[in-house]
């Protein structure tokens, strides 16, 4: 249990390397290839979009037949796809990484539902927790990748990101070995029985799409930092190294804060954890909005990332409580649905940037976190 528990970690490592990768590497590409901040969200946008729409497709799959082949082949697919995409030239090189995401769509609920099921029986029912260490090594590859991504295109172009390829496949040979070939534990494991789920869904009665306005606009909120932190620094002239350093120390603040608000959720509750991260979030962003470059980033965008990452695992454990099916197609559902969500969000606020400027939709984003604070009143009534 413990080897596959490290196996779906380090997948999720290497995986999310790749996939932080993407804001600092379409903002490069997107100068050669004259990309407006519309369409430099559009192409963002498509990224997210086909591994959000693939996610509880897969989800459905893993509760039928086990893990081990969304696991294994999703890091293989993602490995190859994103390897051609930066061999390829022009805008047929984003097609190929938009296909790469496909596998990234494979991997997620697989290794939520590993996570969470080990946080039950090795922690003691402390899935929160466990949850939030999966999605811990996700943001620290988050952070690794485009920091390294600032580095490696300075250097040596596109093609220098091939460098944090090497990761998937020892990782991928691993999972194979580890991970059982069918799903007898883990569909019994994920799925409720017909008594609870009638309670959960009287317990859901007026606040389910509540809840999902609450996931879409977390979600919301952080898709637009990752997406135009980069672009907002580059307009100002900084270099692929410095905008990817201070991206990164978005995600590294998210991955922190990822996991105290998972401690902080088992002990406290979760709706309160969620409520106060996010209603203290709409200062920094203010800031941010409000002071152009300064010093102040490298404290204010680490915070924001801090206390905008700490509802993510929280908003996941409750889906899989209260979507009554296996616990893959649960996760990848939800997954899905707030990457979606981020992503279509992002494409809107790309036409704000290009419309209002960035200061003006950054401004605009604490409103957003605002709200998502705002929703986490509705969690009140839901006791799973």
């Amino acid at each position: 249990m413990i080897l596959v528990f490290v196996a779906s970690l380090l997948g999720h490592f290497s995986v999310d390397i790749l996939n932080g990768t993407r804001s600092v590497l379409f903002t490069y590409l997107s100068v050669p290839l004259q990309l407006s901040n519309t369409e430099l969200g559009l192409f963002n946008t498509a990224y997210i979009f086909t591994t959000s729409l693939m996610q509880p497709f897969f989800g459905f799959l893993t509760d039928k037949y086990g893990s081990r082949i969304s696991i294994v082949g999703g890091l293989l697919w993602m490995g190859v796809f994103f390897s051609i995409g930066l061999m390829t030239p022009g805008f047929a090189g984003l097609i190929f990484l938009i296909i790469a995401s496909i596998g990234s769509g494979a991997f997620h609920p697989a290794g939520t539902m590993q996570a969470t099921l080990i946080g039950k029986k090795l922690f003691k029912g402390r899935e929160t927790l466990s949850a939030s260490i999966f999605f811990l090594f996700g943001q620290i590859g988050h952070f690794i990748g485009p920091l390294a991504a600032g580095l490696l295109l300075n250097k040596q172009g596109a093609q220098g990101l091939l460098y944090l390829v090497v990761f998937i496949l020892p990782i991928a040979l691993l999972s194979g070995k580890v991970l059982k070939p069918t799903n007898t534990d883990d569909k019994s494991a994920g799925e409720l029985k017909e008594e609870k789920k009638a309670k959960v869904v009287k317990q859901l009665s007026g606040v389910l799409v509540m809840f999902a306005l609450l996931a879409a606009f977390q979600a919301w909120t952080q898709a637009n930092m990752v997406t135009y932190l980069p672009k907002y620094f580059s307009d100002m002239g900084k270099t692929p190294a410095q905008y990817g350093f201070l991206t990164s120390l978005f995600m590294g603040g998210s991955a922190i804060g990822n996991v105290l608000g998972g401690m902080a959720a088992d002990r406290f509750g979760k709706r309160k954890v969620a409520g106060i991260a996010l209603g203290l979030a709409v200062l920094p962003i203010s800031i941010i909005a409000a002071i152009g470059w300064s010093n102040w980033l490298y404290l204010l965008i680490p915070l924001t990332g801090v206390l905008t990452g700490s509802t993510h695992s929280i908003i996941i454990v409750l889906a899989q409580k209260i979507i009554p099916s296996g616990m893959a197609f649960a996760s990848g559902l939800i997954l899905g649905f707030m990457f979606a969500s981020g992503a279509l969000g992002a494409l809107l606020s790309g036409y704000f940037a290009d419309l209002w400027g960035f200061p003006t939709m950054f401004a605009f984003t604490a409103g957003i976190a605002l709200i998502a604070a705002l929703l986490t009143a509705s969690l009140q009534k839901v006791k799973v």
